[in-house]
Protein backbone atom coordinates (compact mmCIF):
# COMPACT_ATOMS: atom_id res chain seq x y z
CA UNK A 1 0.00 0.00 0.00
CA UNK A 2 1.34 3.44 -0.93
CA UNK A 3 1.37 6.47 1.34
CA UNK A 4 -1.20 8.08 -0.96
CA UNK A 5 -3.59 5.12 -0.58
CA UNK A 6 -3.13 5.10 3.20
CA UNK A 7 -3.83 8.83 3.43
CA UNK A 8 -6.92 8.63 1.20
CA UNK A 9 -8.39 5.74 3.20
CA UNK A 10 -8.06 7.74 6.42
CA UNK A 11 -9.58 10.84 4.79
CA UNK A 12 -12.57 8.93 3.46
CA UNK A 13 -13.19 7.38 6.88
CA UNK A 14 -12.61 10.48 9.04
CA UNK A 15 -13.84 13.30 6.82
CA UNK A 16 -16.41 11.63 4.58
CA UNK A 17 -17.59 9.20 7.26
CA UNK A 18 -17.47 6.25 4.87
CA UNK A 19 -17.71 2.71 6.22
CA UNK A 20 -14.92 0.20 5.72
CA UNK A 21 -16.98 -1.77 3.19
CA UNK A 22 -17.73 1.36 1.15
CA UNK A 23 -14.06 2.43 1.12
CA UNK A 24 -12.97 -1.02 0.00
CA UNK A 25 -15.51 -0.93 -2.83
CA UNK A 26 -14.51 2.57 -3.99
CA UNK A 27 -10.75 1.90 -3.98
CA UNK A 28 -10.97 -1.69 -5.19
CA UNK A 29 -9.10 -3.19 -2.24
CA UNK A 30 -9.93 -5.67 0.49
CA UNK A 31 -11.67 -4.73 3.73
CA UNK A 32 -8.71 -6.05 5.70
CA UNK A 33 -6.43 -3.66 3.82
CA UNK A 34 -8.72 -0.78 4.82
CA UNK A 35 -8.71 -1.96 8.45
CA UNK A 36 -4.92 -2.13 8.48
CA UNK A 37 -4.65 1.39 7.07
CA UNK A 38 -7.05 2.77 9.68
CA UNK A 39 -5.13 1.01 12.45
CA UNK A 40 -1.82 2.59 11.44
CA UNK A 41 -0.92 5.91 13.05
CA UNK A 42 2.06 6.33 10.73
CA UNK A 43 2.30 5.93 6.95
CA UNK A 44 3.76 2.85 5.25
CA UNK A 45 7.33 3.29 4.13
CA UNK A 46 8.56 2.62 0.65
CA UNK A 47 11.35 3.74 -1.65
CA UNK A 48 10.46 5.17 -5.03
CA UNK A 49 12.87 4.16 -7.75
CA UNK A 50 14.50 7.09 -9.49
CA UNK A 51 13.77 7.29 -13.20
CA UNK A 52 14.96 9.68 -15.88
CA UNK A 53 13.30 10.62 -19.15
CA UNK A 54 14.49 11.10 -22.71
CA UNK A 55 12.73 14.49 -22.65
CA UNK A 56 14.95 15.88 -19.87
CA UNK A 57 17.67 16.93 -22.32
CA UNK A 58 15.33 19.09 -24.42
CA UNK A 59 13.20 20.52 -21.60
CA UNK A 60 15.08 23.88 -21.59
CA UNK A 61 14.22 24.34 -25.29
CA UNK A 62 10.59 23.39 -24.66
CA UNK A 63 10.37 25.89 -21.81
CA UNK A 64 11.85 28.63 -23.97
CA UNK A 65 9.24 28.07 -26.67
CA UNK A 66 6.39 27.97 -24.15
CA UNK A 67 7.66 31.15 -22.53
CA UNK A 68 7.24 32.98 -25.83
CA UNK A 69 4.25 31.03 -27.19
CA UNK A 70 2.36 29.42 -24.26
CA UNK A 71 -0.29 27.80 -26.49
CA UNK A 72 2.04 26.35 -29.10
CA UNK A 73 0.90 22.76 -29.93
CA UNK A 74 3.22 19.95 -28.89
CA UNK A 75 3.50 18.84 -32.53
CA UNK A 76 4.87 22.26 -33.52
CA UNK A 77 7.26 22.22 -30.56
CA UNK A 78 8.52 18.84 -31.75
CA UNK A 79 9.27 20.30 -35.20
CA UNK A 80 11.00 23.38 -33.74
CA UNK A 81 13.38 21.36 -31.54
CA UNK A 82 13.94 18.58 -34.08
CA UNK A 83 12.34 15.90 -31.91
CA UNK A 84 12.50 12.46 -33.55
CA UNK A 85 11.61 10.24 -30.58
CA UNK A 86 8.23 9.26 -29.11
CA UNK A 87 5.75 12.12 -29.57
CA UNK A 88 3.62 10.81 -26.68
CA UNK A 89 6.48 11.30 -24.20
CA UNK A 90 7.04 14.84 -25.43
CA UNK A 91 3.32 15.65 -25.28
CA UNK A 92 3.18 14.46 -21.66
CA UNK A 93 6.02 16.81 -20.69
CA UNK A 94 4.49 19.75 -22.57
CA UNK A 95 1.19 19.10 -20.76
CA UNK A 96 3.00 19.39 -17.41
CA UNK A 97 4.98 22.52 -18.35
CA UNK A 98 2.34 24.51 -20.25
CA UNK A 99 0.30 25.66 -17.19
CA UNK A 100 3.38 27.47 -15.84
CA UNK A 101 3.37 29.79 -18.87
CA UNK A 102 -0.33 30.33 -19.45
CA UNK A 103 -1.85 33.56 -18.06
CA UNK A 104 -3.94 33.03 -14.89
CA UNK A 105 -7.72 33.02 -14.98
CA UNK A 106 -8.77 36.24 -13.16
CA UNK A 107 -12.35 35.00 -12.71
CA UNK A 108 -11.50 31.97 -10.57
CA UNK A 109 -13.81 31.87 -7.56
CA UNK A 110 -15.14 29.37 -5.04
CA UNK A 111 -17.50 29.26 -2.07
CA UNK A 112 -16.76 27.95 1.43
CA UNK A 113 -18.77 26.20 4.13
CA UNK A 114 -17.76 26.33 7.81
CA UNK A 115 -14.87 24.02 8.63
CA UNK A 116 -14.37 23.02 5.00
CA UNK A 117 -11.23 24.75 3.78
CA UNK A 118 -8.20 26.60 5.10
CA UNK A 119 -6.08 28.45 2.59
CA UNK A 120 -2.31 28.32 3.12
CA UNK A 121 0.58 30.35 1.78
CA UNK A 122 4.04 31.65 2.66
CA UNK A 123 4.80 35.34 3.24
CA UNK A 124 8.34 36.68 3.32
CA UNK A 125 9.15 39.78 5.43
CA UNK A 126 10.27 42.78 3.37
CA UNK A 127 12.97 43.64 5.94
CA UNK A 128 15.58 41.72 7.90
CA UNK A 129 14.42 40.16 11.18
CA UNK A 130 16.78 39.76 14.19
CA UNK A 131 17.35 36.02 14.65
CA UNK A 132 19.59 36.13 17.72
CA UNK A 133 23.35 35.78 18.17
CA UNK A 134 23.83 38.88 16.02
CA UNK A 135 22.23 37.28 12.98
CA UNK A 136 19.43 38.64 10.80
CA UNK A 137 17.36 37.10 8.03
CA UNK A 138 13.99 36.93 6.34
CA UNK A 139 12.55 33.51 7.23
CA UNK A 140 9.16 32.59 5.78
CA UNK A 141 5.90 33.12 7.62
CA UNK A 142 3.30 30.38 7.22
CA UNK A 143 -0.15 31.99 6.87
CA UNK A 144 -3.38 30.00 7.17
CA UNK A 145 -6.77 31.63 6.55
CA UNK A 146 -10.15 30.04 7.21
CA UNK A 147 -12.15 30.19 3.99
CA UNK A 148 -15.46 30.78 5.78
CA UNK A 149 -14.69 32.98 8.80
CA UNK A 150 -11.56 34.64 7.35
CA UNK A 151 -9.78 34.10 10.66
CA UNK A 152 -6.05 34.35 10.01
CA UNK A 153 -3.26 32.48 11.77
CA UNK A 154 0.45 32.97 11.10
CA UNK A 155 3.75 31.62 12.35
CA UNK A 156 7.34 32.35 11.37
CA UNK A 157 9.15 29.11 10.53
CA UNK A 158 12.88 28.42 10.02
CA UNK A 159 12.62 27.50 6.33
CA UNK A 160 10.24 26.43 3.58
CA UNK A 161 11.51 22.86 3.70
CA UNK A 162 9.06 20.01 4.32
CA UNK A 163 9.79 19.30 8.02
CA UNK A 164 9.62 22.98 9.00
CA UNK A 165 6.47 23.52 6.93
CA UNK A 166 4.71 20.53 8.48
CA UNK A 167 5.75 21.57 12.00
CA UNK A 168 4.29 25.02 11.28
CA UNK A 169 1.00 23.49 10.13
CA UNK A 170 0.83 21.40 13.27
CA UNK A 171 1.42 24.42 15.50
CA UNK A 172 -1.21 26.58 13.76
CA UNK A 173 -3.82 23.83 13.60
CA UNK A 174 -3.28 23.24 17.31
CA UNK A 175 -3.83 26.94 17.87
CA UNK A 176 -7.05 26.78 15.83
CA UNK A 177 -8.23 23.89 17.96
CA UNK A 178 -9.69 22.02 14.96
CA UNK A 179 -8.74 20.49 11.64
CA UNK A 180 -10.50 21.49 8.39
CA UNK A 181 -11.71 19.00 5.83
CA UNK A 182 -9.18 20.34 3.33
CA UNK A 183 -6.07 22.52 3.09
CA UNK A 184 -5.62 24.66 -0.03
CA UNK A 185 -2.10 25.24 -1.30
CA UNK A 186 -0.55 26.98 -4.25
CA UNK A 187 2.41 25.28 -5.94
CA UNK A 188 4.87 25.07 -3.06
CA UNK A 189 7.61 22.52 -3.75
CA UNK A 190 7.61 21.09 -0.22
CA UNK A 191 3.85 20.44 -0.51
CA UNK A 192 3.63 18.95 -4.00
CA UNK A 193 3.62 19.58 -7.73
CA UNK A 194 1.67 18.83 -10.91
CA UNK A 195 2.83 15.82 -12.94
CA UNK A 196 1.32 14.73 -16.23
CA UNK A 197 -1.56 17.13 -15.62
CA UNK A 198 -2.34 15.76 -12.14
CA UNK A 199 -1.52 17.07 -8.64
CA UNK A 200 1.00 14.98 -6.68
CA UNK A 201 1.85 15.59 -3.03
CA UNK A 202 5.33 14.96 -1.66
CA UNK A 203 5.72 11.82 0.43
CA UNK A 204 6.19 13.95 3.57
CA UNK A 205 3.00 15.93 3.00
CA UNK A 206 1.06 12.83 1.96
CA UNK A 207 2.03 11.26 5.29
CA UNK A 208 1.06 14.44 7.15
CA UNK A 209 -2.39 14.70 5.61
CA UNK A 210 -2.91 10.98 6.17
CA UNK A 211 -2.09 11.37 9.84
CA UNK A 212 -4.77 14.07 10.10
CA UNK A 213 -7.17 12.25 7.79
CA UNK A 214 -7.87 15.31 5.62
CA UNK A 215 -7.59 16.40 1.99
CA UNK A 216 -5.16 18.80 0.30
CA UNK A 217 -6.20 20.82 -2.77
CA UNK A 218 -3.29 21.87 -4.97
CA UNK A 219 -4.01 24.82 -7.27
CA UNK A 220 -2.89 24.50 -10.85
CA UNK A 221 0.37 26.24 -11.80
CA UNK A 222 -0.11 29.99 -12.36
CA UNK A 223 -3.73 29.86 -11.23
CA UNK A 224 -4.65 32.48 -8.62
CA UNK A 225 -5.25 31.12 -5.12
CA UNK A 226 -8.86 30.29 -4.34
CA UNK A 227 -10.85 33.22 -3.02
CA UNK A 228 -14.28 33.52 -1.49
Amino acid sequence: MTVEDWAEIRRLHRVEGMAIKAIARRLGISRNAVRRALARDSPPRYVRAAAGSIVDAVEPEVRELLREYPRMPATVIAERIGWDRSLTVLKDRVRVLRPFYLPPDPASRTEYDPGTRVQCDLWFPPADIPLGAGQVGRPPVLVMVSGYSRMTFALMIPSRQGPDLIAGHWALLSRMGAVPRELVWDNEAAVGSWRAGKPKLTEEFEAFRGTLGIGVHQCRPRDPLLTG
